[in-house]
Order: C-alpha cells, then structure tokens, then sequence
C-alpha cells in the first residue's frame, strides 16, 4: 500500500501547510517538534504509546474474531429490516465518478490525514491539553468499538444488498487486497470513520487555529456523507459512530483538562 502511504504523508504536509501560515518549512518543524516532546516528556511518550497498543489490539481483533468458538449471530438482517434501500437510493441519487473519486480519497486517506496531522499541529501551536484529549479520544473509540466488532457483527452494506456497489473499487481496485486486512467485513458497527471524525472535529473546535477549526468539521461532514456513498455503512453504524464520537471527544476533553468525568470539579481534589 505504498501509493497510499505516500498519499498520506503529502496530504499530512499540505495540512499543516495552510495550517501554519502557509510556511513550506512549518511542517517539518511540526513534525520535529512532536518527535522531541516524544523523546523529553515522558507523559506524551506515554500516551502515544496507548494509541499504538490499541490500535494494535484493533489489527489482531480480526485474528481473535476468526478463532473465536461459538460464533455470534449476524445482526445484519435486523439493520436491513430497519433501514431497507436507503443506501441504495442515496447512492444512485449522487453516483457521480467525480465524486466517487473525491470521497474515496476523504475516506481512505484524509481520514487518516487528519488524526496524523492533528498531534503535529497541537504539539507545534503548544496546545497540549488538545493533543492529550486527541490520544484519549482514540483510545476511547476503539476500546468501546473493538467489543461490539467481536459479539455484534454487521456486515458492510455492498456485501449484503446486492443493489448497493462498493463504489471504492473505482478508485482504488487495490482496496480489498491492501486494505480489507486492517478491517473485516462485519466491523461495521458501530462506524469508526463516523466517531473519529466526529471526536477529531469536536476537538478541534477547541483549537486556537482557525483553518483547522473549520477544515476537520467540514472534512467529518464529507466523511459521513462518503460511508453511505461509499456503499459501507448502514444509518444505525453512523448513528452509533456519532454517539461514540460526542462520548470519546467529550471524555477525552475532560481528562485532558484534568476534570472529573462525573462532575465539574478537578481531579486531585
């Protein structure tokens, strides 16, 4: 998946470019600064290392998932009788290649953009408080989302309407080969893409920078919009994405700021 790593590392730099003043030189001085604070504080090193060792947990879940005994029941059906074609209409209404091609770029890799760039821009700005709500907050969604991918399994929409497509294959034909490992067909709900970029967006509204403020909400917008374009996700993944997402960003705000989670006092005292 090299092209799309590749991707990834230039949409990170074109970020924090008209992040930081237009400045070709600031991202790198993002990135050098996030590496520093990794290497003096032990509390940053601390916390990045609770993303890495959840989202190593998320890469095994699938291995877990197979090996699993007793097999859960497939709750698909359920969601379908539910929803019906509403991802089928929504898609044939704005099927655009164009757009496809957009969305599918948002999806896989200014998604990920985001998140990257968000602790390079809040450790660079010395907005600390928001790169330790940011650590929480993923750590929050994948904890809570792991479990329900394991004993309450959805299967992606194109997998199961056969009048829905997968339209990312005409983006990228290499998605189900390099990218389908990281996450199964039945870790669907509830829509990780939703509450990260919901908890992403939530954080960054706290944010003192202005491009930021507007850029990650608008990109939540477009990425909720491209999971049912997409063909993926059902209304109930993005429903509980949302939910996930106001609950980790809020959580992960209030530990951040040292408050207690259960009321306005701090903690400590």
């Amino acid at each position: 998946m090299t092209h799309v790593t590749v991707l990834m590392a230039l949409t990170v730099y074109v970020l924090l470019f008209f992040s930081l003043k237009r400045h070709p030189l600031y991202p790198f001085h993002a990135a050098g600064a996030f590496v520093q604070e990794l290497f003096t504080k032990r509390k940053y090193l601390l916390h990045f290392l609770g993303i890495a060792v959840i989202l190593f947990f998320n890469k095994i879940e699938i291995s877990i998932e197979n090996s699993m005994v007793v097999q859960h029941a497939d709750f698909t059906p359920s969601i379908y009788r539910l929803e019906g074609e509403f991802v089928a209409l929504f898609q044939k209404l704005f099927e655009n290649s164009y757009l496809t091609a957009g969305l599918s770029f948002f999806y896989v890799v200014v998604f990920t953009a985001i998140m990257v760039a968000s602790l390079f821009l809040y450790t660079f700005e010395g907005e600390h408080k928001l790169f330790y709500a940011v650590c929480y907050a993923l750590m929050i969604n994948y904890m809570i989302a792991i479990p329900f991918y394991l004993f309450f399994p959805v299967t992606e929409v194109h997998a199961f309407n056969p009048n829905v497509r997968f339209l990312m294959l005409d983006a990228f034909p290499s998605f189900e080969t390099e990218y389908r490992r990281l996450s199964d067909l039945d870790n669907c709900f509830p829509s990780l893409h939703t509450s990260l970029s919901v908890s992403m967006a939530v954080i960054a509204l706290r944010s003192r920078n202005k491009f930021w403020k507007v850029f990650v909400p608008a990109s939540a917008a477009i990425i909720i919009f491209s999971i049912f374009y997409l063909g993926i996700h059902w209304l109930t993944d993005m429903a509980g994405g949302m939910v996930l997402g106001l609950l980790a960003s809020r959580i992960g705000l209030r530990l951040a700021e040292g408050r207690s989670l259960l009321a306005g006092a701090r903690i400590g005292r």
